[in-house]
């Protein structure tokens, strides 16, 4: 009998940098690479078209993909999960500052009166 060997598949950690498509997220992946002259260390970015078949993952979560058959004429890497998932802001719109909605009318005011007095002096 033969054996089932494990088919080790290439796995990257990334951002989603797009969630537009239908079944399809762009997953960019960023590393660190020193400059092959000047040896500065500097930042490559890599962008993966990934099958996504319930679209699963939205903009900014950070994902782990995987090798796979091809699946399009781009798209050779699937979504095995997602890690975290992107941090929406809770502050809402209504808990603004009574204190800074007051300094912002009186700045107006001083700006409204500031141009008024330059017209007059003309």
């Amino acid at each position: 009998m033969v054996e089932a060997r494990p088919i080790n598949h290439k796995a990257r950690v990334g951002t989603v940098v797009s969630d537009k498509g239908d079944q399809t997220i762009i997953v960019a992946i960023e590393r660190a690479a020193p400059h092959r002259l000047y040896h500065k260390v500097i930042r490559r970015t890599k962008r993966y078209p990934v099958h996504d078949p319930n679209n699963e993952a939205t903009l900014g979560d950070t994902v782990r993909i995987e090798e796979c058959r091809p699946i399009s004429k781009t798209k050779r890497w699937r979504l095995v999960e997602v890690i975290v998932e992107r941090a929406v802001a809770e502050i809402a719109p209504t808990a603004i500052d009574a204190t800074l909605v007051s300094e912002v009318q009186r700045s107006a005011s001083h700006a409204s009166e500031a141009q008024s007095g330059e017209q007059a002096t003309e």
